[in-house]
């Protein structure tokens, strides 16, 4: 199958890797070209535009990094949706709010496109073995379409609802991983004082009834960080964190909901990211706590 993917960042990579290790003719397109360069080093096509990778492929996959990116890469002057011939059909796996993917589908149906979101649950090495988790949101005939290829992207696919009810379902899957960073760091600094071992401290509490599935695949990582060591690459910056976790607030405000640890949650990363952490992988979280996010501000009582 004739592939095309926009968005190559590190996600974007992956499955692009993925999907050439299964047979498939990949090519692919960025709005930094040079972010592609490894991917063209290892065999992969090259699209000038995103217009010009949609008429050369039968499906897109898209993974852009927020509603802007999306706007631009699909409805700019040369964006995919100006291809509107072939059958085509649009893919994307970005983690955006609700309402953008609900846009998104009314800008398909005026352009007379096939178009599904299909946010993702896991990193880069479950994309590079085709074990992600996907939430689909669309029509069931273009869900149909699509499963043969994301049954070799993901271990579970499920279709949950029209187009809107993906990113519904993943900002839901992904709030208690990032309030539990939150926690992580909490219950380390009561352990602090002991001065165990941090290899052994992650050990003790991945071994636990407290101790999530990401506890256990990364506590090693997460050690590492808190013995000081040099981060290695990046797999979720804490700005993607923070945006992510402010989608999941308003989405809970359009429905009259109340999230108050998410709410606090957010304030935390708030206070990492005026520290510098942004750009920093999320594993540096529970290191800043320790250093100085969980004491005591003067003055604050708080």
């Amino acid at each position: 199958m004739r592939i095309g993917i926009a968005g190559t960042g590190r996600m974007g990579s992956a499955i692009a890797r993925r999907l050439a290790s299964q047979g498939h003719e990949v090519r692919v397109w960025n709005r930094t070209p040079a972010r592609a360069q490894p991917l063209l080093q290892e065999g992969l096509a090259w699209a000038a535009t995103p217009r010009a990778l949609a008429q050369a492929s039968e499906v897109v996959v898209s993974m852009l990094t927020d509603g802007a990116a999306l706007d631009e890469v699909y409805s700019g002057d040369d964006g995919l949706f100006t291809h509107r011939g072939g059958g085509t059909l649009f893919i994307d796996m970005s983690t955006v709010p609700p309402a953008t993917q609900r846009e998104m589908a009314r800008r398909a149906a005026e352009a007379g496109v096939a178009y599904l979101e299909c946010p993702v649950g896991g990193s880069v090495g479950p994309a590079q073995e085709g074990k992600l988790l996907a939430f689909v949101g669309g029509a069931p005939q273009d869900v149909a379409r699509a499963r043969p290829l994301l049954d070799q992207l993901c271990r579970r696919v499920e279709h949950v609802g029209p187009h809107g009810a993906g990113a519904t379902m993943k900002l839901a899957v992904n709030l208690p991983l990032m309030v539990y960073w939150q926690t992580l760091g909490e219950a380390l600094s009561l352990v602090q004082p002991l001065e165990l071992d941090p290899q052994r401290v992650i050990d003790i509490l991945a071994d636990s009834s407290g101790g999530p599935n990401m506890l256990k695949v990364r506590g090693a990582t997460i050690a590492q960080a808190l013995a000081g060591a040099a981060a290695g690459a990046v797999t979720v910056d804490v700005a993607t964190m923070r945006k992510d976790v402010a989608a999941m607030l308003d989405e809970a405000r359009a429905h009259g909901r109340r999230l108050p640890l998410t709410a606090e949650t957010l304030a935390s990363f708030e206070r990492a990211a005026r520290r510098g952490l942004d750009p920093a992988d999320c594993t540096q979280l529970p290191v800043w706590w320790l250093a100085e996010g969980g004491f005591l501000l003067p003055g604050s009582g708080t």
